[in-house]
């Protein structure tokens, strides 16, 4: 049996990256960073714990690029200095256990409440591709446990763009080894990928090349940062979840055509 899996306990050279094993820890939503959004001593510990038992590279818990109000509370994020300084902390005990260690970037778009603290906080509403809601959703800690609501269409997605670089700068900073785009699981990235959800007329929408654009774009700029191999994307092409899904040819071609553009650019 320990011959049998051996192989995961060697190292492996990924571009710039040396891992000490081949046990790669996906990310997890903790909902651990209270009072609000700022990395604490718990996320510390749990961190350095997965580091010291084994993870050869960890891709934390999605970390927000702006203030947003997740069905997720007290998800951490990205976005401000105080959270770079708190990262920093983490980064540096997993370093210190020999491990590696990505920040995921995070956008719920759609799936955002405007009745919840931390999207009141930032003054913003909830947005999306579309003014289009996705069906569901339970926000347990507000009163009758609403579900999602119809978003106000992003104006300018080069905006939201602008946000992932700044996210991604700051991950720099914080001391990370490379960031992984959330594509995945019905948030924004996926939002705009899929033709159920995204329903724009303007060079963002319609086409399959339109609705890649959006994340394409996204890759560019953390790519622009990071450099090679020190970027990654999660993709759930066959996933439901927060109300997604296109017809199999349409996804097969969407995710076809996604994944080969992406490949281009040496993640």
């Amino acid at each position: 049996m320990a011959s049998k899996f051996s192989k995961l306990l060697e190292p492996l050279i990924i571009g710039p990256l040396t891992l000490h094993n081949r046990v790669i820890m996906s990310a997890l939503t903790r909902s651990r960073s209270v009072p609000t959004n700022v990395p604490n001593d718990i996320n510390l510990e749990y961190y350095v714990q997965r580091a010291r038992g084994g993870a050869g590279l960890i891709a934390t818990e999605g970390a927000l690029v702006c203030q947003q109000g997740s069905e997720w509370q007290n998800a951490p994020g990205i976005w401000n200095q105080e959270q770079v300084v708190a990262w920093k902390k983490i980064t540096d005990g997993v370093h210190a256990e020999g491990g590696v260690i990505f920040n995921q970037l995070w956008h719920l778009g759609r799936v955002s409440h405007p009745d919840a603290p931390e999207q009141k906080a930032s003054g913003t509403p909830v947005y999306g591709p579309s003014a289009k809601a996705a069906r569901g959703g339970k926000f347990r800690f507000l009163p009758g446990q609403p579900g999602y609501v119809t978003p106000v269409a992003i104006d300018d997605p080069r905006a939201i763009i602008d946000l992932f670089r700044k996210a991604a700068i700051n991950a720099k900073e914080a001391g990370f080894d490379g960031v992984e785009l959330h594509g995945a699981n019905g948030y924004l990235i996926h939002q705009f990928l899929d033709s159920t959800s995204n329903k724009r007329t303007d060079e963002y929408g319609g086409s399959i090349e339109n609705r890649a654009r959006f994340g394409l774009e996204i890759l560019k700029e953390l790519v622009s940062i990071w450099g090679s191999k020190r970027v990654a994307v999660r993709l759930s092409p066959s996933g439901g979840y927060n109300d997604m899904g296109m017809p199999l040819q349409e996804t097969i071609d969407t995710y076809q055509y996604f994944i080969s553009q992406a490949d281009n650019l040496d993640l």
